[in-house]
């Protein structure tokens, strides 16, 4: 039985949680755009930051209809929020209907828990102008999943704000099943960030992700058992149950990123330099003494509130033609080399969704293979990339160039090596007063032999409103 302190206090949290909830507001938003290109495929850039949602096709058309609601104040205990977003995507091969976003989300105090798929942008990289982060990035749709964690940095008890955390677990499903069936995902990550109010801002983080269990042609059902995502949660080798590889290795395929950032505020100045690697073979080392440590993603931005009409410059390099070497073992000594980024000899189509690479968008998606295989044919790139934005007479803009050269993938058969140029230009603007609509136009072009040359235009209006507020 409840005594009257309890009831007191159940009372109390119910009032806490209802006045919490006030002043909400239920919105939407509709949009059409459409592309019309040269060339075989729509120009790079025109579709690698869409999250999947824009096709490669050379011509196609779009409607998406939302409906949301977002977090309110910070200062709430409780609060949650919703999306769901319907996709009609046409094509000159096909016409696909889906919803591209739908989850449910709540926060208590710092704890989050989110349960469907939703746009993210995972790792410490520029969030609108960098060419995508190594491990995630912009490029594929997203994943539904059940994460609970702290997505947002907070400061650690006692240490007066100069030392920050955050983290997540979470539990995912592919749903493509373009090879493997039913394959699951996991992924959690925690990041430390010091410094607190100074001007200078250190950070470290480290990504752990596994395609695990799910049905594999000529391999049967794989382990999934929860025995199994035990031994998928610390990398270990799987049982009996599992294939003789991954009874010597891991079970399942796992990449681990480990990411450094630096932030250096300086009066109206936020400049930010960061690095992350990949590891996809064991023994696992800190990011500075990796095997394959040449290879990575390195990229500085300096961001002002100054100047309007350039807010941010960034400068991006991406390798991956290390790969710990070109022999994975040689005379009978195992060196681990050979990594092959992103592929895997079980999960076939590998670190993929939907024929899109989930990590950088250079790694080249499957879906421009022309011979029909499923595996990545190009994960050995060189990527110079810049980016410019800012505002000039309330019209937004943004400038995106990246020179690639491409080599393959570690072969016996010799492939050239094939260059690349891909270029966009976006400007939007809103108009408040024409029934608050907002217009972008984009132009993108790519020059080389990886995709062939291409020039397209892509043309969006949308509009956002509220349902209503209560």
């Amino acid at each position: 039985m409840f005594d009257k302190k309890n009831i007191i206090a159940v009372l109390l949290l119910l009032f806490s949680i209802f006045v919490s909830a006030q002043n909400d507001t239920i919105k939407y938003d509709v949009g059409i755009l459409g592309i019309a290109s040269t060339g075989s495929n729509s120009p790079f850039w025109l579709q690698s930051k869409s999250y999947g949602k824009i096709s490669s096709a050379p011509t196609s058309a779009y409607q998406l209809e939302g409906i949301y609601k977002d977090y309110g104040k910070k200062t709430r205990l409780f609060d949650y929020g919703f999306k769901a977003n319907l996709l009609i995507q046409t094509d000159v091969t096909k016409s696909n209907v889906y919803f591209h976003e739908f989850y449910a989300k709540a926060r208590f105090s710092v704890f989050d828990l989110i349960i469907g798929s939703r746009e993210e942008i995972l790792g410490n990289q520029d969030s609108t102008l960098s060419c995508g982060g190594f491990l995630f990035s912009q490029n594929s749709r997203p994943i539904p999943k059940i994460t609970i964690g702290i997505e947002h940095f907070i400061a650690l008890p006692f240490t007066n704000g100069f030392v920050e955390i955050k983290g997540a677990l979470t539990h995912g499903w592919f749903t493509d099943n373009i090879y493997d069936q039913n394959a699951l995902l996991h992924h959690k990550y925690v990041y430390l960030k010091l410094g607190g109010k100074l001007p200078v801002h250190i950070q470290y983080g480290l990504d752990h992700v596994a395609q695990w269990g799910g049905n594999i042609p000529g391999w049967g059902k794989q382990p999934a058992s929860l025995h199994d995502f035990v031994d998928i949660f610390f990398g270990r080798s799987g049982g009996s149950d599992a294939n003789r590889s991954d009874q010597i290795n891991a079970l399942g395929n796992h990449i681990i990123s480990q990411s450094m950032k630096l932030d250096i505020d300086i009066s109206d100045y936020k400049i930010s330099g960061y690095w992350q690697n990949l590891s996809e073979d064991g023994p696992i080392r800190v990011i500075w003494n990796t095997m394959n440590i040449p290879d990575g993603l390195w990229g500085i931005s300096i961001r002002n509130n100054k100047f309007p009409f350039v807010k941010g410059i960034l400068y991006e390099y991406l390798n991956t033609t290390d790969q710990s070497g070109p022999f994975h073992d040689k005379d009978g000594v195992i060196y681990g080399g050979i990594d092959d980024y992103f592929n895997n000899y079980l999960y076939l189509s590998g670190w993929t969704n939907f024929g899109r690479t989930i990590g950088t968008p250079f790694i080249t998606s499957p879906l421009y293979n022309t011979d029909g295989n499923l595996k990545i044919e190009n994960n050995r790139v060189q990527v110079h990339h810049f980016g410019f934005e800012g505002e000039v007479a309330s019209y937004q803009y943004k400038l995106l160039s990246s020179f690639s050269k491409n080599y393959g993938v570690y072969v016996s058969n010799y492939k050239p090596m094939k260059p690349n140029t891909s270029l966009l230009l976006e400007v939007n603007k809103k108009f408040p007063k024409f029934w608050n609509l907002e217009g972008k136009l984009s132009l993108g072009a790519d020059f080389g032999t990886l995709f062939g040359n291409s020039v397209g235009c892509m043309f969006t209006i949308k509009k956002s409103g509220v349902i209503f507020s209560y």
